[in-house]
């Protein structure tokens, strides 16, 4: 029977399924036998074997996780479901079947990834309290660093899941603050009895977006260089002044998405001037002849769309809150973040390993 770990978040987009990613890899270099499973589906895409859960099946081929290894959804998140459920429809124990489902899993360590935030899944008995008691197992708390203050929702999380709480991670913190974080934060919190785990530094890498999934959220076509839609995007910055203000805006955003009309070449060519990842032009115009042949000659690929600019500014920004895990260079700067700022040895001791 292989050990069990819930590793849940306070609140959505926490970076917990990068930081399962990472530990799991640590663990598997140091020949520790790891499988997966989430009780609480989020996405369902299609499978080989029918409908699975789209974050499952990216973790369990980049682990390189057999399905024997894979614990898939009982539930997935989605309006049929909750409304079947709030009728009395469904009045299954989801609780209940979470140990026969986990029996099931081989593995010398389960990781169990937790909803998106403690009380999401409720609903279902299936909060990430509920499914650590049903499974005996204790919780890793991922939380991302907002500003000192995460201390109070942590104090909260040690009060809700009491000796269940194994450790934290506080994720994302901005280079300013780490040592603050580093010589405040994390003695304070551990004299309250919250283990802190590790403290994983910001990283603009992390939160950028390929121009792929760019063009792939605004439903783009891609005018040149489809061969670059690797490049990751950092920032967006929206072109809508006279030239020369422009270009002094411009150079200050590095790897950046521009948006702007495609009617105003002046302003493309002061973007593709500058460290741009792509541009994204609005109104579906097509760009000049020189426009095209320049971003060709730079390797910056142009999208266009047929929006306003203010819908295509609110879809690009939505992909940046979401930023998925889908790149090789992102799976290796995850890696390395974990083993620098990861205990893994105070985590593997905590387990029983």
């Amino acid at each position: 029977m292989g050990k069990h770990i819930v590793i849940g978040s306070i609140e959505s987009y926490s970076g917990k399924s990068g930081i399962i990613l990472g530990i799991s890899r640590q663990l598997q270099a140091q020949g520790i036998a790891i499988a997966y499973g989430k009780p609480l589906g989020s996405v369902e895409t299609e499978g080989s074997s029918g409908k699975t859960d789209a974050d499952t099946q990216f973790i369990g081929t980049v682990l390189g996780l057999s399905d024997g290894q894979l614990g898939l959804p009982l539930i997935t998140l989605e309006d049929k479901a909750i409304q079947r459920r709030l009728s009395g429809e469904d009045n299954q124990d989801y609780t209940a079947a979470i140990t026969p489902h986990g029996q099931g899993i081989a593995g010398e360590l389960i990781l169990w990834e937790g909803s998106g935030t403690l009380w999401e899944g409720s609903l279902f008995g299936l909060s990430t309290l509920q499914v650590a008691q049903a499974l005996e197992a204790p919780i890793l708390i991922v939380s991302r660093y907002h500003s000192p203050l995460v201390v109070d929702a942590l104090l909260k999380t040690r009060q809700e899941l009491g000796d269940r709480l194994l450790g934290v991670i506080i994720n994302d913190v901005p280079h300013a603050q780490l040592e603050e974080t580093q010589n405040l934060i994390r003695p304070f919190l551990e004299k309250q009895g919250i283990p802190i785990l590790g403290i994983i530094p910001s990283s603009s890498l992390l939160r950028s977006v390929s121009v792929r999934e760019i063009a792939h959220q605004l439903k783009a076509s891609v005018l040149c260089r489809p061969d670059r839609l690797d490049l990751m995007v950092e920032g967006l910055t929206i072109g809508a002044m006279n030239v020369s203000s422009a270009l002094e805006y411009f150079r200050k955003g590095q790897n950046k998405a521009v948006i702007t009309g495609g009617d105003r070449s002046d302003l493309q060519l002061a973007a593709l001037e500058t460290s741009t990842s792509c541009l994204i032009l609005t109104g579906h115009t097509s760009p000049q002849p020189f426009i095209i042949n320049r971003a060709t000659d730079l390797e910056v690929p142009i999208l266009s769309v047929d929006r306003d600019t203010l819908s295509t500014v609110e879809i690009v920004e939505q992909a940046f809150g979401q930023v998925r895990l889908q790149e090789q260079i992102k799976l290796d700067c995850i890696q390395a973040l974990i083993e620098e700022h990861f205990d893994t040895t105070r985590f593997l001791k905590a387990l029983g390993f």
